[in-house]
């Protein structure tokens, strides 16, 4: 007989949460990290440390990733502290303003440490219980907002990439199912499947060619609409093209429409692209992964007017709703699109369990385990309020208007989105007289600086072959004063790079 071990007598037994040495250590670890991350913010304006990769990768490449008997948690987070926190991007500062990146709100930190510390899985209820329901409510509670229809129904995901593939992967399996009656799921695709086509703006997420990849089309099943003066899908494209998939034989099944777009924030015309698709009886998936928070606005609300009549929507929360990463949404506007993605497991969601009440979430899900960030938003929803959210998110699309029109005054800059719908403005730096060669150069340079010095953290891009800065103001903390600062030293710094260059 094998003699029964007291755990207690193990060093390991203040590692966990069932008694009292690890409730202590638990809190006295908290402490501890916590005073590393404020030491880190307080008082730091600065969007980054300034070190170049190498330096940081050569710094970390000193660090054992393991120990052997194991370090004290004091000794672990001083490490932590000098060598990742340190040098990480500060996305609470205003100064950084360069990707669709979010400062964070304090009740979806303290979010993630519930989830964390309950480690619930959103595979099945008998992992996640309470935790199943909450999300079930949120889903709802979106649904609702959208505008969707009572069967609508939705997941929580890991964001837009894995909404935009969930889009395309019913919109198609959808498709042949209608068209041709073949189950992907049980059969695979059928010989014709290389006549399918995706349609969508040349500026729509590079998430669309890749799911396209991944589900069997090949990228050359995307077909890409030119963009109107406003940077949105043309109407008048899309119909040109329909007309020239019918005449070659191939198959459309879906319409991607973009609802912000990454470098403009531009978003599609939703009527006219849902009328499109019911004409024409095809998916319309709408990635509202940026714009989607303008479900919540009291200004801009109508910008995203239409979005009621998608097929599947994608809605980010690790953007405009200030949550930490990651956290999305995938929406459908009926609850009967999950079918071609469902599969009972005996020793998982066993199908006699639905009429015993139990919810098994991964059901919806191309995800098994998955964590509970609905917890986030539903935290961040209840102590900050709608009203607060529709501040500072309207806040965000005033400022960008702003900094727009105080951008393009300025003397030796070029604006190209001089009236954005959502809250990125990209410009340049654009000196009288220089060519387009060194132009690209300088504001390459200027890009670097900025980040090298902490000052700013601007995001760079190409527009028609050229280099542009884009600014994306999503920090509600961000003020005009800010802006006017960056765009000195951006002026100072291109003086200074154009005297080198000469």
């Amino acid at each position: 007989m094998i003699e029964t071990i007291n755990k207690t007598d193990f060093a390991y037994s203040q590692m966990f949460l069932n008694n009292e040495e690890g409730f202590n250590n638990y809190s006295q670890s908290l402490k501890i990290i916590e005073k590393k991350l404020t030491n880190f913010l307080k008082g730091n304006h600065s969007p980054y440390s300034g070190k170049k990769p190498y330096e940081i990768e050569a710094r970390l490449s000193g660090l054992p990733p393991a120990s052997l008997k194991g370090e004290t948690l004091e000794a672990v987070a001083d490490e932590l502290a000098e060598f990742v926190i340190n040098d990480s991007i500060n996305v609470h500062s205003p100064a950084c303003i360069g990707h669709l990146h979010c400062p964070t709100l304090i009740p979806a930190v303290a979010a993630e440490m519930v989830i964390g510390t309950l480690n619930q899985s959103m595979d099945s209820w008998d992992q996640s219980s309470a935790a199943t329901f909450v999300e079930e409510r949120l889903i709802d509670w979106l649904c609702s907002q959208v505008g969707l229809p009572e069967q609508a129904d939705g997941i929580f995901t890991s964001g837009g990439t894995q909404s935009n593939y969930m889009g395309l992967l019913l919109a198609r399996d959808a498709f042949c199912k209608k068209f041709w009656g073949v189950d992907v799921q049980q059969h695979g695709l059928p010989v014709e499947a290389n006549k399918l086509r995706i349609l969508c703006s040349e500026a729509a997420h590079f998430t669309v060619r890749k799911s396209a990849a991944q589900l069997g089309l090949g990228e050359q099943a995307v077909i890409t609409i030119k963009t109107d003066a406003n940077h949105r899908l043309s109407i008048d494209e899309l119909n040109h093209q329909m007309l020239l998939l019918e005449k070659q034989g191939l198959l459309p099944f879906a319409i991607v429409a973009t609802c912000g777009t990454t470098d403009f924030g531009s978003i599609d015309p939703l009527h006219e692209l849902s009328e499109a698709a019911r004409k024409n009886g095809i998916w319309l998936h709408v990635d509202a992964a940026y714009g989607g928070a303008m479900i919540l606005s009291k200004d801009y609300k109508d910008l995203i007017s239409g979005i009621e009549r998608a097929d599947s929507i994608t809605v980010d929360f690790h953007k405009l709703f200030y949550q930490p990463i990651s956290c999305g949404a995938f929406l459908v506007s009926d609850s009967n699109s999950f079918q071609y993605i469902q599969h009972h497991a005996d020793y998982l969601n066993p199908q006699e369990d639905e009429a015993e009440g139990m919810v098994h979430l991964v059901n919806k899900s191309v995800q098994t385990t998955r964590r509970f960030d609905a917890l986030k938003l539903w935290m961040s929803l209840k102590v900050v309020g709608l009203e607060t959210f529709a501040e500072m998110i309207d806040y965000t699309c005033h400022l960008a208007r702003e900094v727009a029109v105080k951008i393009d005054k300025e003397e030796g800059f070029t604006v190209l989105n001089k009236a954005p719908e959502l809250n990125a403005v990209v410009f340049r730096y654009n000196p009288e007289g220089e060519s387009d060669q060194l132009v690209n150069l300088l504001n390459k340079q200027i890009q670097q600086e900025l980040l090298k010095s902490g000052r700013a953290f601007l995001a760079k891009t190409r527009f028609e072959g050229q280099v542009y800065l884009k600014m994306t103001l999503l920090n509600p903390m961000t003020r005009i004063e800010h802006i006017e600062d960056i765009l000195d030293e951006i002026r100072v710094l291109g003086e200074m790079f154009k005297m080198m260059e000469e």
